[in-house]
């Protein structure tokens, strides 16, 4: 079986190394997949979940909340602008962040704000929908 190298990066360091035979990650226009020599890419993230699933079939998960994916033929390298591992994420936390996105959404008055509040309910959404996804695989 053809594998890939796979490396997640974030401002606070390593969060993950390994091989593995495909990768899911939510870029800006959709969910792709990258399998091993998949052709060059690059395209920035979406706030999401990035699934690497190894050799041995076994999926692990990662909540990031953007940055970029970079392919090569044999390594796709995920710079997070933060990233956390699956088992790290608190469901009743991510809902309690959403909810607070949603009341600052709703204060808001300047397109500053806005944009700015926008980003953060977008951020909060997708880290809850990811714990309440991996809370079904515990």
């Amino acid at each position: 079986m053809a594998t890939i190298q796979v490396d997640i990066v974030s401002a606070e360091g390593e969060i993950h190394t390994g091989i593995a035979s495909m990768v899911f990650a939510p870029a800006k226009m959709g969910e792709v997949g990258i399998a091993p020599r998949h052709a060059p890419m690059l395209t920035p993230l979406s706030p999401g979940e990035v699934r690497v699933l190894d050799e041995a079939g076994k999926e692990e998960s990662f909540y990031i909340t953007g940055g970029l994916l970079e392919v090569q033929p044999h390594l796709v390298t995920v710079l997070a602008d933060t990233a956390l591992r699956g088992d790290q994420l608190d469901e009743a936390a991510a809902l309690a962040s959403q909810q607070e996105a949603e009341e600052a959404l709703k204060g808001a008055s300047e397109e500053t704000d806005l944009k700015r509040a926008r980003q953060e309910l977008t951020e909060a959404r997708a880290r809850y929908r990811a714990a309440q996804k991996l809370k079904g695989k515990r």
